[in-house]
């Protein structure tokens, strides 16, 4: 219930942020989200019962909804030239080396007097730090001065934009997915076990910020606009993630490692280069509203299609839930082809 509660808050709060940050710029949504993130993980370490806990996750994922969007447009505007996908995908690494510090705090200070408490605590402060930070030396980016509510009908018209938006709920799904049933598969079907399985899920997040990284510097040297190249490779990466999900099943340790690294790459890998095609595609004073839209399929796929996975292991085996996996990766490819094809023939 405390992850859906945090991802309700997060998902609810995406059009809005976005719109906020096409009106106003990064800077205060910047600003006004961190403010929320240190008074959320402030209310999670002081919660007195179960429904204040619920309502203070509710806050962070709301106030988590203004980085996605800020984020984009921030690199959009600065990114030097012919590095537009290569930038966009060192940001989006700072997602995976953010979550991986602040379970190393969390942890680490649980041990202390006030436990957990403690490591949201510093959380908070953390926050609450860099928030002033940008307040008082982050000058921003501009946006059109006013505030409304996202021109649905003009995303909706903007086709190769919703045929890529419509790609991010299998991007969601194999993401939420891969890292929540990994060790669970490893320790169950092969002969992993809980250590060694929970090492070769950190190589995974490992690989996929190489993948990251990597999927960028190469978009950028791809004949095409910003959107087409990135496109093209993203297909690709996510077409070589396709392959391996199907092989899971028939891989045992330590081949079983080599193929979750290799997803990594496949599918963790291309969230840099999805984010960076959705900006690329939006029209003039639009990119908020379209990181919106783009997320708010991530996470929907993120939360239909975990629980069918886990009940196709339960009732099947594991293998029929990667099949169904290496299935919506491919609709995946398949939505970021046809974008491709529309964003062309629009140029």
């Amino acid at each position: 219930m405390v992850i859906t509660t945090l991802t309700l808050g997060y998902t609810l709060m995406l059009f809005p942020a976005g719109a906020l940050v096409d009106a106003y710029g990064d800077r205060p949504a910047m600003v006004g989200g961190l403010a929320g993130l240190a008074l959320g993980a402030f209310g999670v370490s002081f919660a007195t019962s179960y429904a204040t806990l619920l309502v203070a996750v509710f806050v962070l994922g709301a106030a988590y909804a203004t980085a996605m969007p800020s984020t984009n447009v921030a690199v959009a505007e600065r990114a030097p030239r012919g590095s537009y996908n290569l930038a966009v995908g060192i940001k989006q690494v700072g997602v995976t080396l953010g979550s991986a510090l602040a379970a190393f705090v969390v942890a680490g200070l649980a041990a202390y007097a006030l436990g957990w408490q403690l490591g949201f605590l510093v959380a908070a402060a953390a926050a609450g730090v860099v928030g002033v930070g940008f307040l008082l030396s982050y000058e921003g980016s501009g946006g059109t001065g006013s505030l409304s509510f996202p021109d649905v009908g003009a995303l909706w018209g903007n086709r190769p934009l919703m045929a890529l938006a419509a790609g991010g709920f299998f991007v969601g799904a194999a993401v939420f997915t891969t890292t929540g049933y990994a060790v669970p598969y490893l320790e169950a079907d092969t002969t992993a076990t809980a250590a060694v399985a929970s090492v070769v899920l950190g190589v995974t997040q490992l690989t996929g910020s190489v993948g990251r990284i990597g999927a960028g510097a190469l978009a950028d040297r791809v004949r095409g606009t910003a959107a087409t190249a990135s496109i093209r490779v993203l297909a690709a990466q996510s077409g070589l993630g396709a392959v391996t999900m199907a092989a899971i099943p028939f891989l045992a340790m330590p081949g079983a490692a080599v193929g979750f690294a290799v997803l990594g790459l496949g599918i963790l890998g291309v969230t840099g280069l999805y984010h960076g095609a959705l900006v690329a595609l939006a029209g003039e004073g639009e990119s908020g509203a379209a990181t919106a839209a783009g997320q708010t399929t991530i996470n929907f796929g993120g939360l239909v299609v975990p629980p069918a996975f886990g009940y196709l292991a339960d009732t099947a085996g594991y293998a029929a839930g990667w099949d169904l996996l290496a299935v919506c990766i491919a609709l995946g490819v398949a939505c970021a082809l046809v974008a491709g094809r529309l964003a062309l023939a629009a140029e």
